[in-house]
This record gives structure tokens, sequence and C-alpha cells, in this order.
């Protein structure tokens, strides 16, 4: 499995989903983005996560095929 670690910037609380998917080029667009998580391929600490703008805090896990990311 491939591991990364995302810092959130300082100041912010959150990332919005899709955003987090096209920062770490997961995926190359937000159209992109929205289609991963719309065909439930990304996984949130473990459960299906369905929404595009899901707000992703510090210690969330955030899995998509052999992807595996850490916020912090």
């Amino acid at each position: 499995m491939n591991t990364h670690n995302f810092e959130l910037k300082e100041g912010h609380e959150y990332i919005q989903l899709n955003n987090l998917l096209q920062y770490l080029s997961i995926a190359q667009t937000g159209g992109h983005a929205k289609i991963l998580i719309q065909n439930e391929e990304v996984l949130l600490n473990g459960v299906i996560e369905t929404r595009i703008r899901k707000k992703i805090f510090s210690g969330d896990v955030v899995q998509l095929e052999s992807i595996e990311v850490s916020v912090k």
C-alpha cells in the first residue's frame, strides 16, 4: 500500500475530500474526484464515503485503491 501523510495548513481545521484528492494528484480534476467519490471508490476511516465535499479533519484516514492518506 502506498501511504501518504497530509498536513493541514496552519489555521485550517479541515480540507474537503474532493480538494484533498486533487491536491495529492490522486484525481486529475475536480470532476475526476467527484466520479471517484460517487462510484464508492473512496473510504474514509474504513467506511465508503460518497459526500464529495466531506470535511476531512486531522486524524482521518482516506483510502483509495492501494493509496492511504493520513491527515495530520
